[in-house]
């Protein structure tokens, strides 16, 4: 990606160099300030909606998202995306940021993505970290999307609830298999979940023909040759 990302300083923080910079206060002010919506991916998620990407065995991720994936409960602006998200009519209540996680509910080699523990809370406890380092706090995340469906947290009533919201759109992990059937109808009848066919979508719809590039190689084209993938991404 150097090439693209130097010849696209209106997207990306770059140096004088054109080489990629890190600028956590810029993220934290856009955070704050500037976006109405978070749509991330993580490595595994709680019954309650906290994320990591810290695993096991890996540390990965953690830029970016704790910054710009967070509702900011000091922001003083109000948009209509920010105001939808309010549940009454109380005068003193503030609107929220839309917080998406967008995951499947497992990964390759059959590992689940919903969990009972995110695996940073012992990565915290063996490193003598003050914190476990979580992603995104699950009070902060409004929305659960999985191939299953969706979660719409923010209007959960108690923890219970939420903790159930989620299992509802986690599969066949143990979260998922810890809620009942005739739960989750209530969960759909109410609209705090909604499944694919709830939506008026069939799943045998979503197919990689929706998807924009068909291949890497369009990747390269639409990027006017600056995009160089590795070798193994290269079919032609």
């Amino acid at each position: 990606m150097e090439e693209y990302i130097r010849a696209r300083p209106d997207i990306f923080f770059t140096g004088a160099d054109g080489s990629m910079r890190s600028n956590r206060a810029m993220c934290q002010l856009a955070g704050q300030y500037a976006v109405d919506m978070f749509i991330g991916s993580t490595l595994q998620i709680d019954g309650l909606a906290n994320s990591s990407t810290v695993t096991r065995g890996r540390l990965s991720g953690f830029g970016g998202a704790p910054n710009m994936g967070h509702d900011p409960h000091g922001r003083r602006h109000a948009t209509a995306a920010w105001l939808a998200m309010k549940n009454g009519e109380d005068a003193m209540e503030r609107g929220r940021k839309l917080v998406v996680q967008m995951v499947e509910t497992f990964q390759a080699g059959v590992k689940p993505t919903f969990v009972e523990k995110l695996d940073a809370i012992e990565v915290a406890k063996n490193a003598g970290m003050p914190l476990a380092p979580v992603m995104i706090y699950g009070d902060d995340v409004t929305h659960v999307l999985t191939e299953e469906g969706i979660a719409y947290l923010y209007r959960a009533q108690d923890l219970e609830e939420r903790r159930a919201m989620v299992a509802a759109v986690a599969g066949i992990t143990d979260i998922g298999l810890g809620v009942d059937a005739k739960r989750v109808a209530k969960l759909r009848r109410s609209g705090k979940v909604v499944f694919p066919e709830d939506l008026g979508i069939r799943r045998s719809d979503a197919t990689r023909s929706l998807l924009a590039a068909g291949s890497v190689a369009d990747l390269v084209e639409w990027s006017d040759g600056l995009y160089n993938p590795p070798a193994k991404f290269r079919s032609w």
